[in-house]
């Protein structure tokens, strides 16, 4: 088994892996010129095979999505048809026929027109949904217009029952195929062979983030390391060959049938590298990448601005104030004020639970620290036995957690029903008191002791820059098994980037962890 197949999970060591030693005598002097003008050169197989399945899911999305469409708007119709008698024999063709077929094709056309079915938003991140609703808010915006201009009946139903009824169809039947997706990804289907190049230190970034989150889509086969031909690149364990130098990455990609490139750092003494290599890919990859450390918490703040052909990155200031935030405020008081109430009619059962465990209060109240380094009290089902905090030192020996975080999985403080409601969460429910105070948010980043802070470096202080959350993404990505550095690195990266959308899948994927509980202890 070569080093590169030794590298994959189980599932993925079937897929067909090019021998490394067809490729080790390539050199600066092989390098392919770009092609001559009027000649493309003709596709690989790796590449047609990547077209293909893209063009399969694709045509998969579109099926969903208009049968999502047709339903909704024929529902809408059908359930206007009892309230349609009034309107005569005239107008109930309009009302049964004309108005639902204009709706769902032109809300069909705005889904492809927002680009909602492209290969860069599949599988990953909030960009699909976001642009689903946008394209399904301004169809209906312009079919709320119609109506107002001609008075149509059969609109006032495609507003009040199509819109939310096909929006929340569109969304689950587009995260039921990412689910299909990220399991057909586990045994090697629908993922871009990945070659990744650049200095050493740069490549394990790029292969490190990558494996973070494994249903990325990028399965990484070979490296091209600058500074080592011969060393393999070893990270969490899994080794990747390094194959080839930065000026042969083209014919390296081709021979291990790589239909992408990640370029993570380029040669400083050759600006015209990427423009190059752009070339001599046409026809055999796919896409060239190029990794950038700034997008490790600017990502969605990035933008590309080509200024007579000089391509300005522009990164946009985070704004910790405004319309953005008083939205969330509203949207965590509603929330609050919702959960309240069946929180509340399960308290005395969760209350008479920890009381017959042990002696000592239904509620624990810590002082953590909020925004801009204000103090509260936050809430808490009691999950230890009194006096546990007194404890604390005589445990820090066998502390698992890093940098200032305390974890152990077997803590002796932790009652049996203390256990349990750490499983689901459930302890954490009381804190919606504070989000309804307004100590708090639904999401955010972890609320800090104030003996966390006090050892907080400067960037990690820009945690405080909004309210801390019940949930974060520090909460759906691993919880008390996330490392220090990886818990700052995600509160950072929600600190500057939040939205609503990513609010609201933060919500969701929190649902599914209280489910399925994964690193909680």
């Amino acid at each position: 088994m070569s080093a590169v197949e030794s590298a994959l999970p189980v599932g993925l060591r079937a897929l067909p892996v090019p021998t490394l030693g067809t490729i080790t005598a390539l050199s600066p002097g092989d390098r392919a010129a770009p092609p001559s003008t009027g000649v493309t050169p003709r596709s690989t197989p790796t590449l047609q095979r990547r077209l293909l399945w893209e063009r399969r899911y694709a045509r998969r999305l579109r099926a969903t999505d208009t049968g999502v469409v047709l339903v909704a708007t024929s529902a809408a119709t059908f359930l206007q048809m009892p309230l349609s008698a009034p309107l005569g024999l005239v107008a109930a063709p309009i009302v049964l026929v004309l108005i639902p077929v204009v709706a769902a094709a032109f809300w069909l056309v705005l889904l492809t027109a927002f680009h909602t079915r492209e290969r860069q938003v599949m599988g990953a991140g909030a960009t699909e949904y976001k642009r689903v609703a946008h394209a399904s808010g301004l169809a209906f915006g312009i079919l709320a217009i119609a109506f107002v201009v001609f008075q149509w009946q059969g609109i006032r139903a495609q507003l009040m029952i199509a819109a939310p009824l096909g929006l929340l169809g569109l969304l689950i039947g587009r995260w039921s195929w990412r689910r299909w997706l990220r399991l057909q990804r586990r045994f090697g289907h629908y993922v871009s062979r990945t070659l990744v190049a650049g200095s050493r230190d740069d490549v394990e970034y790029v292969i490190r983030t990558l494996q973070r989150d494994g249903q990325l889509g990028y399965l990484v086969i070979g490296t091209t390391v600058a500074d080592s031909t011969d060393q393999a690149v070893i990270v969490d364990g899994h080794s990747y060959s390094s194959v080839g130098d930065l000026s042969s990455v083209a014919q390296t990609a081709s021979a291990l049938g790589a239909d992408s490139i990640i370029i993570a750092s380029r040669p400083d003494t050759d600006p015209e590298y990427i423009k190059r290599l752009s070339w001599e890919i046409e026809g055999t990859a796919a896409e060239l990448i190029l990794s950038s450390r700034l997008a490790d918490v600017a990502g969605p703040r990035i933008s590309l601005r080509p200024v007579d052909g000089l391509p300005l990155i522009h990164v946009n200031i985070p704004v910790f104030e405004g319309g953005r935030h008083t939205l969330k405020r509203a949207m965590d008081i509603v929330l609050a004020a919702v959960a309240l109430i069946p929180i509340a009619l399960i308290t005395p059962f969760i209350a008479l639970a920890i009381r017959i465990d042990s002696r000592g209060p239904i509620f624990f109240r810590q002082t953590r620290i909020g925004r801009d380094g204000q103090e509260f009290f936050m809430m808490k089902f009691r999950t230890m036995r009194v006096g546990a905090e007194s404890e604390l030192a005589m445990l820090q020996a066998q502390n698992e957690g890093s940098g200032l975080l305390f974890k152990m999985k077997q803590d002796p403080r932790i009652t049996r029903v203390g256990t349990i409601l750490r499983k689901y969460s459930l302890d954490e429910l009381p804190q919606f008191w504070n989000v309804f105070r307004g100590d708090m948010s639904v999401v955010g980043p972890r609320p800090p002791l104030p003996q966390e802070v006090r050892e907080y470096d400067g960037k990690v202080y820009r945690r405080l820059f909004i309210k801390p959350g019940i949930t974060g993404l520090w909460q759906v990505s691993g919880r008390s098994d996330l490392s220090w550095e990886e818990s700052v690195r995600l509160d950072l990266l929600y600190v500057e980037n939040w939205s609503v959308v990513t609010d609201l899948m933060i919500m969701w994927r929190t649902a599914k962890v209280m489910i399925r509980p994964d690193g909680a202890y």
